[in-house]
């Protein structure tokens, strides 16, 4: 006999609070264990259609079994990027306060796009915003900002609103300067807007991969000089390769002066001005007209969480602001803030809940504690390469950021031998599973990179790592002679 259709979507007291603590328990399991796990999860597209492919379920299926499905199938199925042995692209160490917190505003399905519908909503995001105002140097009362999907979506919108203030509706001949070394999502946001290829100045680095001042200056002066109309520069504040950080006092200067729009993607490495180290590399990052920071990245959110800064909050309202009929009767008075008006967002999920809770369960000084240790880890990761002759450092300790190769000094092995081994350290490395360790390149040379933002990894698990990476190493040398 088929089960009745349950047409009201619901169950009962009971059921829900036997499902509800079966899922905490997975999630307090995760948390407790996930250091004993492989981080990787490695499946080929065949393998996925064979185990999760099937076709509409036009029946139900007891919840409970659904459940057993999910947590023995997809998520064993999924890289652990919050593993202390998940070094590659930027790591989500997240908290447990935040996965919770996320919990409640999907649970009660709060909607954050205006004030009508969650005053405390808006509240919370106007008060953890100026939270960020302050510790970023922006002015609190003039400022405002945005929580957004991510770094991408922050930077995209920090554009939009560059391009209306310093363009009006016509930058058919305006141009916008970043480095080599920039995120690739500022490409995709400079395109997204509608800004053609030649419109683009990809500015060469230095030896250090920070942005050169001179090349800049140069071509601003030609673009002039040829009938464009420079509006925007982007520094970055934590570049991913490296952790590098342009020199953004200097660009700030020069944006003075060229009456240029500055804008800082901050969303790696701004987190990092909690720590004294910090601090010192991210001088001049208060001067920037926007600003963008990722929370779930280095500031330990679970994803989804990015944040854009400015210097005047009427710049995001008077770009993204729309007045349909349906929401006359919401738009209450302006201090009240609809944060659609802010935005490319309606819909919007309550992102703010959970920097909050976070911050205030454990306290800013415990995030400045956290972050100092990733840095320092990172430095006590560069002095062990470099007592070592078997490894090169090619970027030295920045941000938390690190990238080395290996490089046996009594080998004196040609460069494309050594991208060769060091590409393949790499996949031993991931196909063993116990480890998430990815290369990149720089100035032409493959390389291994970490990025050591989780609090819970340690040197020794830098050092198991290491070691694991020397016997790839050895064994390919082996091969290469025999």
């Amino acid at each position: 006999m088929k089960d009745t259709p349950n047409y009201k979507l619901a169950l009962s007291k009971e059921e829900m609070q036997d499902y509800g603590y079966k899922i905490i328990d997975h999630i307090v399991d995760h948390f407790e264990t996930q250091k004993h796990k492989n981080p990787v999860a490695l499946a080929s597209r065949e393998e996925m259609d064979s185990l999760l492919t099937e076709r509409i379920p036009e029946q139900s299926t007891p919840a409970n079994e659904v459940l057993d499905f999910v947590m023995n199938q997809v998520i064993p199925n999924s890289n652990i990027v919050s593993h202390p042995k998940s070094y590659s692209f930027v790591p989500g160490p997240s908290n447990y306060i935040s996965a919770m917190a996320d919990t409640i505003a999907t649970g009660f399905n709060i909607f954050s796009g205006g004030w009508a519908a969650s005053p405390a909503a808006a509240e919370l995001e106007i008060v953890t915003m100026n939270w960020l105002l302050e510790i970023f140097g922006f002015p609190t009362k003039k400022g405002g900002g945005i929580f957004t999907s991510g770094g991408s979506m922050a930077n995209l919108t920090a554009l939009v609103t560059a391009r209306r203030i310093k363009c009006g509706s016509d930058f058919s001949k305006a141009t916008i300067y970043l480095s080599d070394q920039a995120h690739s999502s500022n490409i995709k946001a400079i395109k997204v807007v509608g800004f053609k290829k030649e419109q683009i100045r990809i500015i060469p680095t230095d030896m250090e991969f920070k942005i050169s001042l001179n090349k800049l200056k140069n071509i601003i002066a030609r673009d002039r000089l040829e009938g464009l109309q420079p509006f925007c520069i982007i520094a970055s504040a934590g570049t991913t390769n490296t952790g590098t950080v342009d020199p953004l006092d200097e660009i700030a200067d020069i944006c003075a002066h060229e009456n240029l729009w500055f804008h800082i993607d901050g969303a790696y490495g701004g987190a990092a001005i909690l720590a004294k180290d910090g601090q010192h590399l991210l001088k001049g990052i208060e001067r920037a007209d926007s600003l963008t920071v990722d929370p779930h990245k280095w500031f330990f959110q679970p994803y989804e969480i990015g944040c854009l800064l400015v210097k005047d909050h009427n710049w995001l309202s008077s770009t993204f602001s729309e007045k349909p009929e349906y929401l006359r009767d919401i738009e209450g008075n302006e201090s009240e803030i609809n944060f659609y008006d802010h935005g490319i967002q309606l819909t919007r999920r309550f992102r703010a809940l959970k920097f909050y809770m976070s911050l205030k369960t454990f306290g800013l000084e415990s995030f400045r504690k956290a972050i100092t240790y990733n840095i320092d880890l990172a430095e006590q990761t560069e002095t062990l390469l470099r007592k070592s002759a078997l490894w090169e450092i090619t970027s030295p300790a920045t941000l938390a950021i690190i990238n080395f190769r290996y490089n046996p000094i009594s080998q004196n092995l040609p460069e494309e031998i050594l991208d060769r081994i060091n590409q393949n350290i790499s996949k031993e490395i991931i196909a063993s599973k116990e480890a998430l360790l990815a290369t990149t390149v720089l100035q032409g040379q493959i390389v291994l990179r970490m990025c050591l933002i989780n609090p819970r990894t340690t040197i020794e698990d830098i050092k198991s790592t290491l070691e694991q990476c020397e016997m790839y190493g050895e064994a390919q040398l082996l091969a290469k002679n025999n």
